[in-house]
């Protein structure tokens, strides 16, 4: 059996295809970790954890005995719901091209924003350690004037060349600090976006779920999403009036080589 139960959902294939439609490319927008990240997968529902190749002694199970147990890191499940109302559903089927599918972009940010605030800054309870936590490199702070970023992000790849971590790099960077540089020329009139893509050789992330900025390597092998099951939508209930569905997904997530990330400091906050 179908694990999200969408065959007893009271939604037509036209219905399905609506809300996958709608929520798809949200989330393609929402999902800034896995632009910059190593994406493995999906395994399936029944992936339950990612395997890290190492072992820990434990008492063997009788005299003269060694034991190892292999160390494993559990996936975690992430589900936001949400409802839909059933006559637009209905206006779905008359051939509407645009129904209000009630909850479903705010379920999708807040499922993105959980997974995204997981690999940047970690997840204690779900054993996940962020990238912004593990790198072994001082955070830099950024300058409160946007037009002084290219210093800071030129020493962050110093720092990362220096390291002995080739490129091309990325920038993660919080949605009000994305905007500052979006907004931004330098003199001459050249913008100041294109200027840090230059300094990067890579892109500029809009990330939601992160405070501050990452400067990290894109030449891969360094930080991994394991995915279980990739981000589905499945049904819960309805009545006559409402149909209560969700969105899932399963995944870990492993920083493998710490000296890969540079983590930028929001202005006007301590470091930690």
């Amino acid at each position: 059996m179908d694990h999200l139960q969408r065959a007893h959902a009271p939604i037509s294939e036209a219905g399905w295809s609506a809300i996958e439609d709608e929520i798809r490319p949200r989330l393609t927008t929402y999902l800034a970790a896995r632009k910059l990240v190593d994406f493995e997968g999906p395994s399936g529902w029944s992936h339950s954890a990612t395997a890290l190749g190492r072992v820990e002694t434990v008492a063997g199970p009788g005299p003269a005995l060694e034991a190892r147990r292999r160390r494993v890191l559990p996936l975690v499940e992430l589900r936001a719901a949400f409802s839909v109302d059933r006559r637009q559903l209905e206006d779905v089927d008359r051939g509407a091209p645009d129904p209000d599918l009630g909850g479903l972009e705010e379920a999708g940010r807040r499922l993105a924003l959980g997974e995204n605030s997981a690999i940047f800054h970690g997840y204690g309870a779900g054993g996940i350690a962020g990238i912004t936590e593990s790198t072994s490199h001082p955070p830099m702070t950024l300058p409160a004037d946007a037009g002084h970023y290219p210093t800071s992000v030129a020493g962050a790849v110093d720092v990362l060349r220096q390291a002995g971590i080739g490129g091309p790099y990325g920038l993660a960077i919080a949605p009000d600090l994305f905007t500052d540089i979006v907004e931004r020329t330098e003199h001459g009139g050249y913008l100041l976006f294109d200027h840090l893509r230059q300094i990067l050789g890579g892109p500029l992330v809009w990330a939601p779920g992160l405070s501050g900025g990452i400067v990290l390597s894109l030449r891969g092998g360094d930080f991994v999403i394991d995915c279980g099951q990739d981000i589905s939508v499945g049904y819960l209930d309805h009545d006559a009036d409402t149909v209560r569905l969700y969105l899932e997904e399963s995944f870990s997530f492993r920083v493998l080589e710490p000296d890969a990330a540079v983590t930028l400091t929001a202005p006007g906050k301590p470091k930690k």
